[in-house]
This record gives C-alpha cells, structure tokens and sequence, in this order.
C-alpha cells in the first residue's frame, strides 16, 4: 500500500500537530516496511529526523492551478504518486474524493469557544463539510471523548469514527539531572488562552508569597513554548522563567528535573505533553480535561483554590511527590507510537474496504 500523508504541520517549529504527523509518519513507516508512505506538501517542511526509505517526500504544487492545494493540487499529487489512500493528520483531506481518505480529528476546540482561537476560520468552515458530506472516508480522533463529541456535533455515523491513542516519542525517558535551586514547577506547552495559564501562574504567585511570608524557599514556574499571537506578553517577574520554544532533545531534562508537571487547560484532546511528562517520571498535576491519557497517575485541579493546593503539596511533600511520578512511569508504559501506527494501519485499511461504498 501507497499512503500520502499531508505534511504542512510539519512546517511548524513545535507543537501536538508537528509531533503526530512526524511520529506517526516514522512508526508506520518502521511498523510496515512493505509499505511506502510519502509526505507532501504546498508548504517547504522537515522531514522527521531518522526515516527509513520507505519514508520520504513527494511534490508539491506545480503550477498556479496547484497552489489551490486542497482543491487541485493534492489531488493531482496524489494521482502522480499512484496512491492508494491520503491521510490528513491535521483537520482537512482533499475536497475531490477520488481515494479513500482518513482524517485526524484532534479536537473539537475550534468549535467551543471563539476566545481560544484566532485563526481558525478556515478549520472552523472546511472541516465540518469535509465531514458530514462523507468527503474523508474515515475519522481518527485521539480519544473516546472526543470521538463522541464529534459524533453528535457532526452526525456521524459511529463505524466512521476510530478512537487511537497517541503516544510520547522513545526519547523521552527520566533524565538523571542536577538539583535545580530553586526548584520548579514546569509547563510545556504552546502559550495560548485554553491552556488557562494566566490562572497558573495566579495560584504560583500565592504559593510563592506565602511561601516567603513562612521563610520557607522560592520555587519557580518555567514556561516552555512558543507565544502566540492571541496569548498576552507576560511581564518579567522573579522566579517566573520563560524559555520560549525549548529544542526537542533539551525536553527529557526539562520534564526530568521539574518538581511537577503542571498542565491546567480548559480543554484538550489528548494532552500529549502529560504523556512526555509521564514518561520522563515527572509528578503531574493536572486539569480533567486530560483524565483520559493521564488515568490515575496524576492529581486533578484547575480551579485557583486547587491548582494552589495541589502546588503547595507538591512543594512540602516530597514523599507525594515520589509517589506520583512512580505512577507516571506506569500509565505511560501503556502507550507506544507502534500501538498507534498497527491502530491507524488499520484505519486504512477500512477506509480502503469502504470506498465508493
């Protein structure tokens, strides 16, 4: 089997869909090495570091008819390369169903809430239509919850939708790291209103002052990630460190030497960075937004009141904190990026059977 895999996330510096797409893509290729999977793009991308021949790129556009990508171009693309299906791992499959197609669904955040995204209108139209007019063949998402939730909101019918989990690359394993003074709590993450930052940094900012009106240490919040555009610049203060986008293979460290992971959002799909968390044996607190990946191995808060509860024990029990990252160590032995890749092959392979059905 031929699969294209549209590859514009890849374009992105970091982020959850630059992962999938660049995971998935190397745990197929490797996983189904009689297969060839080619990436393409109307946009210049890196290809994941490590692929294996059976991995590489295609073309891209190559007129001004083929710069309309999702119309033309990555129709005619897909017709030169004489492939057998085209996955879109980032909302969208090609508008002409000339093959069978798969889409990832990640989230239904575009649709929830204006104040979470401010340039998503083109997601927010295409998708729903590439949907419910049955134009992707089958549809990915990285949970049950949301497979239901795309279920009602778009009236699908339930053998359409797959629920496949996703995983943390193999590189990220516990890293022996030097005691940081002072100590930590840690987000990886891109800076944007769901993440419910601002409330984060709220309840830290309490638990330093009461810390210091108690003589007891500092410990500071680190941000990693890029900012975007509709998140607010944050003014420097003490203890609060804002690294920006952090290279990959600087991550392991990072999550390894935090007191506590810590990831508040309002809303997520999956919540990839949990699982990187976890596998690095970092203690995790938690909103509820990401119960499904994180199971019983973190704590639940995202309220001020248990965000800062949750901060100050993490801060004062160090046996606490031991617990949970033997717990994180566990839940993430339960996922693999090879699990997903058997999961996701299989996807196609129905979406194959379905075709033109």
């Amino acid at each position: 089997m031929r699969v294209v895999i549209e590859a514009a996330s890849l374009a992105l510096s970091t982020g959850g869909l630059a992962r999938y797409t660049s995971e998935l893509s190397l745990a197929l290729a490797r996983s189904f090495p009689s297969d060839e999977f080619v990436l393409i793009s109307d946009q210049p991308f890196r290809m994941p570091l490590n692929a294996p021949p059976n991995l590489r790129r295609g073309g891209g556009p190559r007129n001004a008819i083929e710069r309309r990508w999702w119309l033309w171009g990555i129709a005619r693309e897909v017709h030169r390369l004489g492939a057998d299906l085209v996955h879109g791992p980032d909302f969208a499959v090609p508008y002409l169903a000339r093959r069978p197609s798969v889409l990832t669904l990640h989230d239904l955040s575009p649709w929830m809430d204006p104040g979470w995204h401010h340039a998503a209108a083109r997601v927010q139209r295409r998708t729903p239509l590439l949907l419910e007019f049955g134009i992707a063949t089958m549809v990915v998402t990285p949970g049950e919850l949301v497979r239901k939730q795309a279920i009602e909101r778009f009236r699908l019918r339930p053998d359409r939708v797959v629920a496949i989990p996703e995983a943390a690359a193999a590189y990220f394993q516990p890293v022996p790291a030097p005691r940081s003074d002072p100590p930590y709590f840690l987000y990886v993450g891109t800076l944007e209103p769901r993440k419910n930052l601002l409330v984060l940094i709220d309840a830290w900012r309490e638990l330093r002052r009461r810390r210091a009106a108690t003589d007891r240490g500092a410990i500071d919040l680190v941000l990693a990630g890029r900012r975007r555009a509709d998140f607010p610049p944050l003014a420097p203060e003490p203890g609060l460190r804002l690294l920006g986008e952090v290279p990959d293979e600087a991550l392991p460290a990072l999550y390894s030497g935090a007191l506590a992971f810590v990831y508040a959002s309002l809303y997520e799909g999956f919540g990839l960075p949990v699982l990187e968390a976890m596998q690095c044996g970092a203690a995790v607190i938690a909103s509820r937004a990401v119960r499904e990946v994180a199971g019983d191995a973190a704590v639940y808060a995202e309220e001020p009141e248990e965000l800062l509860a949750a901060l100050a024990t993490a801060a004062d029990h160090p046996e606490w904190v031991a617990g949970l990252r033997a717990r994180s160590v566990a839940r993430a032995r339960q996922f693999s990026w090879d699990r997903t890749a058997h999961l996701t092959h299989e996807v196609y392979e129905e979406a194959r059977r379905r075709f033109g059905q």
